[in-house]
C-alpha cells in the first residue's frame, strides 16, 4: 500500500529554499561573529562580553540548521535525533543566552557605585571566611557564577534526558516500561507520536522558564536603563522574541487545525524564528553599534582638526596650536593647558575638543560622570581621571631634601620631611592602581595599552600585592566581571628601606571598603615612582574619553538644550 512505502526525503522548491536560507544566514553570522571577534577590545564589545553571547548564537544556530533542514530530512530523520536535538542544544543555548543578558543588569548596578555610594552586603565579606562550596561560590566572579549555574543546570537536563530515554520505549522497542511505545498505524503515525508526550516535558519547562520567567524578570529590571550602546534595546528585543517559541510548538503539535500549516511550516520553527530574531539583535546590533562609534570617533578627530586649522594663526588672543600635530596626538603625549584650565565659552573653540574637555574635568566633572556610569558604562574613565587630578593637586610640591640647606640639622629634617611626602603619594597612587587598573583588584579596568600597564605593574603590583594579598586574575578583555570579593589572609612583611623602616601586613581581604582606604604600605618605595607616573595613562584614557563618551555626553547635552528651548 501506498501508506506502507518507504519514506523519502523531501526536495521540492521549499527544502530548497530552506536549505538556502541555512547556508546564507550562515555565513552571514560568521562574517559578523567575525567581525565582531576582531574588534573585541572596542569599549562597546569589551563591556558586553562577547565572547559568552557568541558562544551562545553557536548552539542556539546549530539548532536552528537542524530546524531548517528538519522539512527536508525529517521523513527519514531517525526518531529519536530531534529529542536529542531539542533536549540539548537549545537549553544549552538559551541557558547561556539569557545568562549573557544577565551581563547587562550586573554592570549597570555595578556602575552606579561610581555615582551612588551603594555599601556592600556585610554578608559577603564574612562569607568570604568560610568553606564549602557555598562559599566558594559566592567568592566567584560573575562569568564564574553563570557558568557554574549554567553548568549545574545542564548536567541536571542531560540526567533527565537521558532516564526519559531508558525508560520511555518510543524509540525503542526492546527495553524500557512497557506502553510507553509509539502508537500508529503507519511510520509516520508513529514518528509524530514520537514527539509528542511526557517525555518532552523537561525541555518544554526549561523554555517555558526562561522566556516567561527569566526574560520578563530582566525586562522589569531593565526598565529604567538607558544606555547609549543599544544593549537595553537588544536586551528587551531578545526576551520579546522568545515569548512565543514555546506556546506556539506546543500549539502546532497538539491542535488538529495546525496541521495544514505543518505541511509547510514545521512545529519547531516556531523556535527558529525567536532563535533568528535573538542572533539577529546579538550579532548584527553590536556590529552596527561597533561602526556607528567608529563614525562618531572619526567625525570628533574631524571636528579637532578643522577647529585646529581654523585657529592655528588665531591673533584674537584665543589658545592655538602651532605644531603639525593635532591636539589629540599632543593629548597622547601628555599635553595639557598651560594655564591650568580651558576657556571653553570663547566663540572660536570647539567643544568637541581636548580643551572643552579638560575645562569639564577640572571644573565640574559630576555630570560627565553620572553619563559615562548610567548611559555608557565606562564611568571608571572618568573616576580614574578625576582621582589623578585630585591625587596632583592634594599634596604640595616635594621637599628638595636639603638641596639649598645649609646646616646638617636643616638637611635631615628636610629628608624626613621629603621621605613622609614620598610614602603619602605613593599610598595615594597605590590606591589609584587598585581601584582603576591592577587586573587583579579593580571592579573596572579602564583600557590601557598593554605597555602602560606592564609599566604601571612593575612599580605598584608588588606593594598591591603586599597589601592585599593575592588574588585571582580577571580576564582583561572581560572588566566588568568582579574579582573574588574575599581571599584567604595573607601574611606578609614588606622590606625594610635604607632607613631600617618595615611593616608587617596581615591583610584580610574581606574587609570593608573604608578600612582599605586606610591602609598603609610602608615597605620600600620602588625606583620608578614619581609624580609623572601616571601621565602616560592618563594621556590614553583622556584620548578615549575625547573620542567615545565625550562626543556622545555632548550631543545628548545639546540635544536636552534644544528640546528645552522648544518647549
Amino acid at each position: 500500500m501506498e501508506s506502507d512505502m518507504k519514506p523519502t526525503a523531501r526536495v521540492d522548491s521549499l527544502a530548497i529554499f530552506y536549505a538556502v536560507l541555512a547556508g546564507t544566514w550562515t555565513c552571514c553570522l560568521l562574517a559578523g561573529a567575525t567581525f565582531l571577534l576582531r574588534n573585541r577590545d572596542s569599549p562597546i564589545l569589551r563591556i558586553r562580553g562577547i565572547a559568552l553571547s557568541i558562544c551562545a548564537v553557536g548552539f542556539l544556530h546549530c539548532y536552528w540548521v537542524s530546524v531548517q533542514f528538519g522539512y527536508m530530512t525529517g521523513p527519514v530523520m531517525p526518531g529519536d535525533a530531534e529529542y536529542w536535538i531539542m533536549s540539548t542544544w537549545l537549553p544549552l543555548g538559551i541557558a547561556l543566552f539569557h545568562a549573557s543578558n544577565t551581563r547587562f543588569l550586573h554592570v549597570a548596578r555595578a556602575q552606579r557605585r561610581f555615582v551612588v555610594y551603594e555599601k556592600l552586603d556585610a554578608g559577603r565579606h564574612t562569607k568570604g571566611r568560610r568553606k564549602g562550596l557555598l562559599a566558594r561560590f559566592y567568592r566567584m566572579d560573575h562569568t564564574s557564577k553563570v557558568f557554574a549555574l549554567v553548568g549545574a543546570g545542564m548536567v541536571f537536563q542531560l540526567f533527565v534526558t537521558v532516564l526519559m530515554y531508558v525508560v520511555s520505549r518510543k524509540w525503542h522497542s526492546s527495553w524500557g516500561i512497557p506502553g510507553t511505545e509509539a502508537r500508529g498505524k503507519t511510520e509516520a503515525e508513529r514518528q509524530a507520536e514520537m514527539v509528542r508526550g511526557w517525555e518532552w516535558w523537561p525541555s518544554v519547562f526549561w523554555q517555558i522558564f526562561w522566556a516567561w520567567i527569566v526574560a520578563p524578570i530582566i525586562l522589569w529590571q531593565s526598565r529604567g536603563i538607558h544606555d547609549t550602546q543599544g544593549w537595553r534595546l537588544q536586551t528587551i528585543a531578545c526576551c520579546v522574541a522568545s515569548l512565543h517559541a514555546a506556546p506556539m510548538w506546543l500549539v502546532a503539535l497538539y491542535v488538529p487545525a495546525m496541521e495544514k500549516v505543518n505541511q509547510y511550516w514545521i512545529p519547531p520553527q516556531w523556535i527558529a524564528v525567536s532563535i533568528m530574531v535573538i542572533e539577529m539583535f546579538t550579532i548584527f546590533l553590536p556590529c552596527w553599534e561597533v561602526v556607528r562609534h567608529r563614525n562618531l570617533r572619526q567625525e570628533t578627530l574631524d571636528s579637532i582638526a578643522q577647529w585646529e586649522k581654523k585657529n592655528k594663526f588665531s591673533l584674537n588672543g584665543a589658545k592655538s596650536i602651532t605644531s603639525g600635530s593635532t591636539m589629540v596626538d599632543s593629548a597622547v603625549t601628555g599635553w595639557k593647558s598651560t594655564d591650568g584650565s580651558v576657556k571653553t565659552s570663547h566663540s572660536n573653540e570647539s567643544i568637541l575638543t581636548m580643551g572643552a574637555l579638560e575645562h569639564v574635568l577640572e571644573r565640574n566633572p559630576g555630570p560627565l560622570l553620572e553619563f559615562s556610569a548610567l548611559r555608557d558604562f565606562s564611568g571608571e574613565n572618568i573616576a580614574f581621571l578625576t582621582s589623578v587630578a585630585e591625587w596632583k593637586s592634594a599634596l604640595p610640591p616635594l621637599t628638595s631634601a636639603g638641596r639649598n640647606s645649609c646646616h646638617p640639622e636643616k638637611l635631615a629634617e628636610d629628608l624626613t620631611q621629603s621621605k613622609d611626602q614620598v610614602r603619602e603619594r605613593f599610598n595615594r597612587a597605590l590606591r589609584i592602581y587598585v581601584n582603576y587598573i591592577s587586573s587583579r583588584d579593580a571592579d573596572f579596568q579602564v583600557n590601557l595599552p598593554s605597555q602602560t600597564i606592564k609599566t604601571l605593574e612593575a612599580v605598584f603590583e608588588a606593594p598591591a600585592r603586599t597589601l592585599f594579598g593575592d588574588k585571582s586574575d580577571v580576564d582583561p578583555a572581560t572588566p566588568f566581571d568582579m574579582p573574588p570579593a574575599a581571599v584567604s589572609q595573607r601574611k606578609g612583611s614588606a622590606s625594610g628601606s635604607s632607613t631600617g623602616d618595615s611593616e608587617k601586613a596581615i591583610v584580610d581581604a574581606c574587609i570593608q571598603p573604608d578600612r582599605q582606604d586606610r591602609l598603609q604600605y610602608g615597605g620600600e618605595i620602588p625606583d620608578g615612582f614619581s609624580d609623572t607616573v601616571f601621565d602616560e595613562a592618563e594621556a590614553s584614557i583622556k584620548y578615549l574619553v575625547l573620542t567615545n563618551t565625550w562626543p556622545k555626553f555632548v550631543k545628548e547635552r545639546r540635544s536636552s538644550m534644544d528640546s528645552v528651548e522648544s518647549a
